[in-house]
């Protein structure tokens, strides 16, 4: 089976997930492969059966693209498998559906889904965009901490009635659902990669919030946009941001624009496309303590640059959790003899 894309796209041979994740996202991802056994255990608890239960359900009630059905859509997944170098080409199930959606499914053998919704709603860079962010979820393994995720959220129903215990918690899923937030920051930045049409990722993303009125909408006023909700009003529409973000596992529409409008910016999109980036088979050198640092760093960078008069408030807090946190990796990694 070809694997040569429609265009002259830049491929991006052996490269690493580790590329494009956002710091926070990719702390974590590094060291869950530290654990060995980890995702073994997690593939155990969510049933490897459940997995092939959905592919048989999707099977029977969806329309597998081929190259005789959605020809563009399964184009699109043979070209971002050729971009980001995965040596298989993930399958793609189209679903009736008039929600706009698409995900990645399952751990030994992941599957992307994408309902008819999408496609009605997105052109063809744009859906390009989609199928490359789901295929970026795949190289990233994102799969693995979205099923911890799952499987705490139902264990903190079962146990709401002990308060200590869901309190706790639910800590954690907030915890896991920030971390979610990031993930789909990455995959964002995976599919510019596959796309390579930063214009077309923008207004993907945009039609998440204003639908297919691309003629009404305008990037540059979006990004203004942004700058509004980033400065907030006041203390209470900080604090109520934050209430805002509470059981949600995506960024709201205007934020995943400006970062990655940021990250474009940055030149890191750039350095990428001309080769310099991590590589696959570097990804067990990589350190624990260093992703860690940067991971705060990362936050760092995000309080000192927001305007929110609330983020100032808890700055101080979060920055001696901050320095506490690395604290305890800076002294976990004398005792394990500086190996990350």
């Amino acid at each position: 089976m070809t694997t040569t894309p429609d265009r002259n796209r830049v491929q991006l041979p052996g490269i690493s997930s580790r590329a494009y994740e956002h710091p926070a996202d990719r702390s974590a991802l590094v060291a869950l492969r530290k654990l060995s056994g980890f995702d073994t255990v997690l593939k155990q608890m969510s049933g490897l059966i459940s997995e092939r239960r959905l592919r048989l359900m999707y099977l029977a009630s969806a329309v597998r693209v081929s190259e005789t059905q959605f020809r563009s859509v399964y184009d699109m997944g043979r070209d971002a498998a050729y971009t980001l170098d995965l040596h298989r080409i993930p399958e793609i199930y189209i679903q009736q559906d008039p929600q706009v959606q698409a995900k990645a499914i399952g751990f030994d053998d992941p599957f992307i889904v994408v309902t008819t919704g999408l496609l009605n709603l997105m052109n063809e860079e744009e859906q390009r965009f989609v199928i490359g962010h789901e295929t970026a979820h795949i190289l990233s393994g994102h799969a693995v901490y979205r099923t911890m995720l799952d499987i705490l959220t139902r264990l903190a129903t079962r146990v709401a009635w002990i308060p200590l215990g869901y309190i706790g918690l639910r800590a954690i899923v907030a915890g896991l659902e920030e971390w979610y937030r990031k993930s789909e920051l990455s995959s964002d930045r995976g599919g510019l990669l596959v796309g390579q049409d930063p214009e077309a990722a923008k207004r993907a993303l945009m039609k998440l919030a204003g639908g297919d009125y691309t003629h009404e909408m305008n990037i540059e006023a979006f990004l203004e946009q942004y700058q509004e909700y980033d400065t907030a009003g006041d203390l209470r529409d900080g604090f109520l941001k934050v209430l805002n973000l509470l059981g949600t596992t995506h960024p709201f529409a205007v934020v995943r624009v400006a970062e990655l409008d940021k990250w474009q910016r940055s030149g890191e999109y750039e350095r990428i496309l001309a080769g310099d980036y991590p590589r696959r088979e570097d990804d067990s050198n990589a350190r624990v303590t260093d992703e860690i640092k940067a991971a705060a760093e990362s936050y760092r960078a995000s309080w000192q640059q927001s305007q929110d008069p609330f983020i100032g408030v808890l700055r101080d807090v979060a920055e001696g959790a901050v320095n506490a946190g690395e604290r305890i990796f800076n002294r976990f990694s004398r005792r394990d003899g500086g190996q990350g």
